[in-house]
């Protein structure tokens, strides 16, 4: 069980590392790039597995209507993520989403 768990958060870090700066992408979509559709939770879980101070973009990956989305409510990591998005040139709207039409990934398939 252990093997098959650090074989999907690989997955997962990988389709985040692919995620472009000044970009974003679902928990959904990291989920179903990295061969695991439906998973959204694992993702967030892979995420919450994470050192502090890793270099992974985790901070790219939003909730599914473009919103912050922590597995805890943390505000600083929040606040954090914010800044990171924005000094990427990411914009928030006023009621604190990412237009994700704007912003959001599209992957190219790999060959």
């Amino acid at each position: 069980m252990r093997r098959r768990r650090s074989d999907a958060y690989a997955r997962i870090y990988a389709a985040i590392a692919r995620v472009p700066r000044g970009r974003v992408a679902t928990y959904g979509q990291i989920a179903t790039v990295a061969g695991l559709p439906g998973r959204a939770r694992q993702v967030g879980y892979a995420l919450h597995a994470l050192p502090a101070g890793h270099p992974l973009p985790w901070h790219r990956v939003l909730g599914a209507g473009g919103r912050i989305s922590l597995m805890r409510l943390d505000v600083g990591a929040g606040l954090d993520q914010r800044q990171r998005l924005e000094s990427e040139g990411v914009r928030f709207g006023a009621r604190g989403r990412v237009d994700l039409a704007t912003f959001g990934w599209k992957p190219r398939r790999r060959s």
